[in-house]
Order: structure tokens, then sequence, then C-alpha cells
């Protein structure tokens, strides 16, 4: 080899581990910023949890009501979900609860029948129990409705939504019986661990989306409390 030939090889050299420097640097760079957008979702996700947890109290409250979710980037909404309480196997009740749903990326969180759900799928868990009392003689399930006209926000680089809701509850007398109450949820893992927590036997009924249905065994006195928040969701604090 001449001394051209070694001089053009070095120069090739040096031009290739450039090259793989560069892609070594853009490859890490990406990786990077995917793990940054992930921990910006998640304290999202975490914050809106504890937002929502704050400004909807279905249960205490009763009249105007009004709160903050804040989020640096996704959307919140409101999707349609019913539960239905079944009284010796036949329906008796069912309730459009509907949901608020808050995503960001992969992120989710849920008000949903007064439980607050983080995450999607098997990854999913409880924030906060759905406000349902479960004894030997009594069964009393509260049932939050979301409302007809919830809006919509969605943004990023900083989002405040307000939430106004005027809370009222009504209470209905189911009987006497063995109840079982059907959750539709997107998240069906959560609602199971739940309810057997709980005691119930759980089954699962295929839909889109589909319904978790607890049985609680043995007779009770049973009670449904609709507690109509009669939320709106708009921009601004």
């Amino acid at each position: 080899m001449t001394a051209s030939d070694r001089g053009q090889s070095n120069v090739v050299g040096v031009a290739l581990l450039l090259g793989i420097a560069v892609v070594s640097m853009g490859t890490l760079t990406a990786a990077v910023g995917v793990v940054v957008d992930s921990s910006a979702a998640e304290a999202d996700a975490e914050r809106v949890a504890t937002d929502l947890d704050d400004a909807l109290e279905p249960v205490a409250a009763t009249g105007p009501q009004r709160g903050t979710v804040t989020f640096s980037k996704g959307r919140l909404t409101s999707i349609d979900r019913t539960v239905t309480i079944r009284a010796d196997g036949r329906e008796v009740e069912t309730v459009p609860v509907d949901a608020l749903v808050f995503e960001s990326g992969d992120r989710q969180v849920r008000f949903h029948a007064g439980a607050i759900v983080r995450g999607t799928g098997r990854q999913a868990w409880l924030h906060a129990p759905p406000p349902f009392t479960v004894d030997e003689d009594v069964l009393i399930v509260g049932a939050p409705t979301v409302g007809d006209d919830v809006g919509t926000i969605s943004g990023s680089g900083g989002v405040t939504a307000t939430v106004e809701s005027d809370v009222s509850h009504e209470r209905r007398d189911l009987g006497e019986a063995t109840f079982s109450v059907a959750v539709e949820t997107a998240t069906p893992t959560v609602w199971e661990r739940w309810f057997r927590k709980q005691g119930a036997t759980v089954e699962r009924e295929d839909g889109k989306p589909p319904v978790v249905v607890g049985t609680f065994e043995g007779r009770r006195t049973g009670y449904l409390v609709v507690h109509d928040l009669d939320a709106e969701v708009t921009a601004g604090g």
C-alpha cells in the first residue's frame, strides 16, 4: 500500500467514525426525547388524578362546586358509560354515569362511577375507589353521573381546565334481594380486583367496552344513590 492509499484509508476511516458518531448521537437524542415525553405524560397523569379527586366530590358536596385540572399536554373529555343494578338476576336500574377521561400519550386517567382509575388494560389501578358500601345486611351503590354536556379541553404547552359542577343527590330503595352491579368499563381488570376485595363473585361479559359484573351473594337491603354532578369542563382557571 502506498502512502497515498494509506492517506485515503485514514480519511475514509475518520469519515466512518464521524458518521457512526452522528448516528449514535441522533439515536441517543431520540431516546432522551422519548424518556422526557414519557416522564411528562406520567407527571400529567398523576397531577390530573389528584386534581380530579379534589375537583369532583360527588358524595360529600351539594350544590355548585368549582375546581381546576392542569396538564402540560393532553385531552380531557367525556365518554358514554353505564352502571346497571340487578336484583335476583333481573335488571332494576341502569344509570348513564359516563366517564371523564384524560389522555396524554399512552397515559390515561378516568373519573368513572365515582372511582378514579389510572393506566390502561392490565396495568391500570385505582387511584380512588368507587363510593359503594357493602356489609352483611346492606348494599349501597353510589353512582356519580358526569352529565350530558361536559365539553372537551385539549392542548399543549400548559393547559388549565376549569371543572364546574352542581351536585344533587337522589336515593332509590331497591328492596331486598341478591344484588349484582354491572359496570361498563375499558379497564375491567381494575373493577374485577375491586369487586373481589369486597367479597363479590365476578364475571366479565364481552362487549365494546366489556362489562364487569360483581354479585354479592346472600340477601341484602339495597339502595342506589345517584349523585348528579352536572359537570362542565371549560378552558381557563
